[in-house]
């Protein structure tokens, strides 16, 4: 009891000290003689059309965060440079990371642009762009299904298309089956610059109280280290069970890391579909069947040479693919910057572990007499992986 009465009294020491600075500290004479730092950062916009009947009337509503040390309040709202009324929930003032949602009644015109403003009291403005009106997908079967059947198109079935390479690669010699490892390679280090890029574009978005970059640490070094702690357990076990084992849990740990990868790639799908901002096309469509077909190749490269059962190559499929469906379900509902970010770290750094278990697998397997991990084959099957997801990537951008 002593011993945890050492520990804890420290904190409580800390706990007082915390509230004698905000009661009595001298912070409150400083704000008494400048004006307050009024920051308010725009989350979420909803757009919600009306009825035939006219007892709904179109809405557009803003999820808002108080992103400043000091309160806000909204005592104004603009749309098109005209002041329409509102509604805002729990209330017009928000405190410190406080959030709100202010309900707009707005005829918004499907497919135009339209320029929204708050004002506070003291004539702070914080402006929001709306680039292209569309109604706001809300959950139910019509749109659980459109997500579901675009997660499936962009990434589940082209994951199982580049799993049918299984048989082909298995009667591949060793040396092609360590440039299949290295384009695997290729291909998993442009997924990771590619969710990296992605997530610091989000991280420019967020509200600084958010600390996004930290965030995105967290989320690389979490997923990195958890993958770490995972290979060394396989490797203890391939003791036991025998190389192939490892093998099989590399695989595994492919198929993990581009899931994670492809649930951040689904936050984005969906959310762009539900901001309007994504055209549908099939030629959308074909240009991530192209460049997601690619990584089934990867996830059966480590196990090239082995006895895979379809069970398990049904699972890995499942675990790289079905995230995408998950991903553009959050994203088209409640698409949130923050778990955006995280996401994309979590997979970044998982597809980081993944490549240098490949890595350090090729190195086991290969000899000085053939010139080990860096032959000409090797460079080139790298380069291959990269130039091609380079080259595919460029159909899906959006």
């Amino acid at each position: 009891m002593k011993r945890w009465s050492l520990i804890l009294m420290p904190l409580v020491l800390l706990g007082v000290l915390i509230v004698v600075i905000r009661s009595f500290g001298p912070g409150k004479s400083f704000r008494a003689q400048f004006p307050p730092v009024e920051e308010l950062a725009f989350k979420r916009v909803v757009l919600k059309s009306g009825n035939e009947d006219h007892t709904k009337s179109p809405e557009i509503i803003l999820h808002v965060v108080n992103d400043g040390p000091s309160d806000v309040t909204v005592s104004q709202v603009s749309v098109d440079e005209a002041y329409w009324q509102f509604q805002m929930t729990p209330g017009q003032t928000l405190s410190h990371l406080q959030s709100g949602v202010i309900r707009i009644p707005y005829p918004w015109v499907d497919g135009e642009t339209h320029a929204i403003r708050v004002i506070t009291p003291s004539g702070v403005t914080f402006d929001h762009e709306i680039a292209v009106a569309v109604e706001s997908p809300s959950p139910g079967l019509e749109y659980l299904g459109i997500f579901s059947v675009l997660g499936l198109y962009v990434g589940v079935i082209p994951v199982f298309l580049g799993l049918l390479w299984f048989p082909a690669i298995r009667q591949a010699g060793m040396k092609m089956v360590h440039f299949l490892l290295s384009l695997t390679v290729g291909l998993l280090v442009f997924l990771a610059v590619d969710a990296m890029h992605e997530a610091l574009e989000v991280v420019a978005e967020l509200p600084g109280s958010y600390e996004g970059m930290a965030l995105l640490f967290a989320g690389f070094a979490g997923s990195l280290l958890l993958l770490m702690t995972i290979s060394l357990w396989s490797r203890r076990m391939a003791l036991q069970r025998g190389e192939a084992f490892q093998r099989l849990a590399l695989a595994y740990m492919v198929a993990v890391g581009i899931g994670l990868h492809n649930l951040g790639e689904g936050l984005a799908i969906g959310s762009a579909y539900a901001l309007g901002n994504i055209a549908l096309g099939s030629l959308l469509v074909i240009g991530f069947a192209i460049h997601n077909t690619t990584e089934g190749l990867a996830i059966i490269a480590p196990v090239s040479k082995e006895r895979v059962s379809i069970a398990s190559l049904i699972g890995m499929g499942m675990l790289a693919g079905v995230p995408t469906i998950f991903g553009a379900w959050i994203g088209g509902f409640t698409y949130s910057a923050v778990w955006s970010v995280l996401f994309l770290g979590i997979g970044a750094g998982a597809i980081v572990q993944v490549v240098y278990a490949i890595l350090r697998q090729m190195m086991r397997q290969s000899s000085t007499e053939d010139g080990g991990l860096l032959t000409p084959l090797n460079m080139a099957g790298l380069a291959s992986g990269f130039a091609i997801m380079y080259a595919t990537g460029m159909l899906v951008a959006f």
